[in-house]
């Protein structure tokens, strides 16, 4: 098998043949068709966080068709396609996984973090934590469902059910999730990089009801922000936008650090929350609205051998949408 393996952080993957995995049980292998390319393997790649297993195959974001079986394996069946996501096996027996909130385990695996990922041509995945998906659909665009996708759904859940949507940072997640807002009759505030007209056209093709830069300020107060760019400033320019009783998510897994700001800005009952990874459940929910909504993803496709190239044009804001991988 081939794939782009990391050997120390803040260098280039380097193209290896391996030989090619077995399953081990409950377990399943599988013949990547695809892998996006997510800022969390970014963070990975440039050290933002810490201790990742090296050498590491990156990469979570995964669609592929079952090839093999390890023991006990009853949910998949080979030749069927499936997406494997960030969340790659938690402990089961933690209190968090005990009460519904396996995506905060204590002894969690994480699929291109601390398991090998799918910037390769096969990977292995707990077959627990892999999900059946459409046969009939376009695996690069099925993609970044497995991660935008999925951590955008979770970041709009705990916006809240509010109508005024801001989202900041206009990528893969935010793309998707304009169009879930959309189909949920909400309507969404883009703010992107000041100046970044593109990015601004491309959140209004997609049903953004207003769309600027994050120096501006929006037409109306929010009732909820999204933040997705890893920019810490952003809060306090958030909160801002938000109506009193409001609430701020913080969708990624790295971020800079936030600065001191005026409390007024968090009085009046205004929220500051994260979310962290996923649980099975928000990609149960999540993928059964994307045919209600019809989210189509807006995609770069790269040859597994230009993995380096997708991590840097992601790294310098040249996408819209989301880079994938193709082996």
């Amino acid at each position: 098998m081939k794939a782009m393996v990391l050997h120390e952080v803040r260098t280039p993957l380097r193209l290896e043949e391996r030989p090619r995995p077995s399953p081990g049980p409950g377990e399943i292998r599988v013949a990547v068709e695809a892998c996006a390319v997510c800022r969390t393997d970014l963070h990975v790649v440039d050290g933002d966080l810490p201790h990742p297993r090296l050498p590491l195959v990156p990469g979570h974001e995964i669609v592929g068709r079952v090839e093999a079986l390890g023991s006990g394996v009853r949910s998949h069946k080979p030749g069927g396609r499936v997406g494997i996501p960030w969340l790659g096996n938690t402990c089961g027996h933690c209190s968090y996984c005990i009460s519904g909130h396996e995506n905060l385990c204590d002894e969690p695996l994480f699929t291109g973090y601390t398991r090998d990922g799918g910037f390769a041509s096969h990977a292995i995945a707990d077959s627990a934590y892999a999900f059946s998906l459409p046969e009939d659909g376009d695996p690069v665009t099925l993609a970044p469902l497995l991660c935008a996708g999925l951590i955008g759904w979770r970041s709009l859940v705990a916006a809240g059910p509010g109508e005024r949507i801001g989202i900041f940072g206009f990528g893969a997640a935010a793309h998707i999730i304009t169009q879930v807002c959309t189909c949920q009759g909400r309507r969404v505030f883009a703010f992107t990089r000041p100046g970044d007209v593109a990015a601004q056209d491309f959140a209004r093709s997609l049903g953004a009801a207003w769309a600027g830069g994050s120096d501006q300020a929006p037409p109306e107060s929010l009732d909820a922000a999204i933040i997705f760019a890893p920019v810490g400033d952003l809060v306090p320019l958030a909160l801002k936008a938000v109506r009193k009783g409001g609430r701020v998510v913080c969708g990624g897994i790295h971020m800079s650090d936030i600065p001191s700001f005026p409390y007024r800005l968090l009085w009046e009952e205004r929220q500051v929350v994260s979310v962290a990874n996923l649980t099975r459940q928000d990609a149960a929910d999540f993928l059964a609205i994307v045919p209600e909504a019809r989210i189509r993803t807006q995609t770069m496709r790269y040859p597994l051998e230009a993995a380096n190239e997708a991590l840097d044009d992601l790294r310098s804001g040249r996408l819209q949408g989301a880079a994938v991988l193709v082996p």
